[in-house]
């Protein structure tokens, strides 16, 4: 009889641990942007695919800005566990650790002609995911991030008038975002001004500003930028490239399974390719509704920002490093790699830029 019972709480525990085990989670994730971006849609197709890779044990509850903490306490929530998870550009914490733009925003292509295919070369195979796991240690943040979703080459941006020279340029308060690209900026004259992305429009309604960039056509477009100015700008080098990430508190991310793991990292490099993709097709349909339908002109950016800017961002990472010995192991990484691959991956390019544009001009 005492085998029978002992058998039966035994088969008991083993069960009341397999269904604690296999317990659903719900994670509450905050983004630093409103809900209606193509961002957080991008963030949620990363979500589902958790959850069907854990068969539902993992689910996630998207929260806009502001909902628990303001955009500039995300990561503190985060790693204080106010919140399980946030999503940001990993650059907007470059003011707590210049290297955060180098995995964020590598300001002019790392000054190295990194574009944002190569650098998910770099990072997938090139050193800089270790690199990457490495930053939160050296910020002292109990955090492990995913890189989800790149983007890039960004828009110079969006101007009153337009602009024919660096000259022109100068002659406004410009929206940047912030650390070395927007530093650079005003390295070159430019009246820089950082803010969030949810303060550009009012800002540019009252005045505070008058020229702003944010992202490419299909976010500067669900902006509404196109309400308020109509010269835009496509060729940029402040953000060749740019990152999405979502950061995980690290207490919530060891409570998980080998496999809930796997599957988080599954999805993450699922979403490097999906948002890429979905980016490309998204931002020519916006572009072609912005000209066509909204009386927005596109024009060349001056020839002569390019060497202006990208003298002053070689510069600026040449201080960064001189003062930070992390931030100068991930740029000489970033610059080992380029040595290697932007040859190739730069001029095999050339082929595609030059059928490209010979097919855009026959729309026109």
């Amino acid at each position: 009889m005492r085998k029978i019972i002992s058998l039966f709480l035994g088969i008991a525990l083993f069960v009341g641990f397999t269904v604690s085990a296999n317990a659903a989670k719900t994670l509450k994730c905050q983004t630093v942007i409103s809900a209606k971006a193509d961002e957080v849609k991008m963030l949620k197709d990363w979500g589902n695919d958790i959850t069907a890779l854990t068969n539902g044990e993992i689910k996630f509850e998207i929260l806009p800005a502001g909902t628990v903490v303001g955009v500039k306490e995300t990561l503190d929530a985060v790693d204080k566990g106010l919140i399980d998870c946030g999503f940001a550009w990993t650059h907007y914490w470059s003011g707590e650790h210049p290297a955060a733009m180098l995995f964020g925003s590598p300001v002019a292509g790392a000054g190295v002609g990194i574009d944002n295919i190569a650098f998910l070369s770099w990072f997938q195979y090139g050193g800089g995911k270790e690199l990457y796991d490495q930053l939160w240690k050296e910020m002292k943040r109990d955090i492990k991030g995913f890189m989800l979703q790149p983007v890039g080459p960004e828009a110079l941006g969006w101007f009153k008038e337009p602009i024919n020279s660096m000259d022109d340029f100068r002659k406004y308060k410009f929206r940047t975002p912030p650390g070395i690209p927007g530093q650079t900026y005003k390295d070159i004259g430019v009246a820089s001004v950082a803010m969030g992305g949810g303060d550009i429009l009012p800002a540019l309604e009252a005045g505070t500003i008058d020229a702003a960039e944010w992202c490419c056509p299909k976010p500067d477009m669900t902006f509404g930028f196109q309400k308020v100015l109509k010269h835009y700008y496509l060729q940029g080098l402040h953000q060749v490239v740019v990152n999405a990430d979502v950061y995980i508190n690290g207490k919530v991310y060891r409570s998980l399974t080998d496999l809930q793991k796997k599957a988080f990292e599954v999805a993450s490099n699922a979403s490097l390719s999906k948002s890429m993709s979905y980016r490309i097709y998204e931002n020519g349909k916006a572009l072609a509704e912005l000209t066509g339908k909204h009386g927005v002109i596109l024009h060349d950016t001056p020839a002569d920002y390019f060497p202006a800017y990208m003298a002053a961002a070689k510069k600026s990472l040449e201080t960064n490093a001189a003062k930070n010995k992390f931030f100068a192991k991930v740029w000489q990484s970033q610059k080992d790699f380029a040595d290697i691959a932007v040859p190739f991956w730069s001029g095999a390019q050339m082929s595609n830029a030059k059928l490209g544009m010979a097919h855009a001009a026959t729309l026109k």
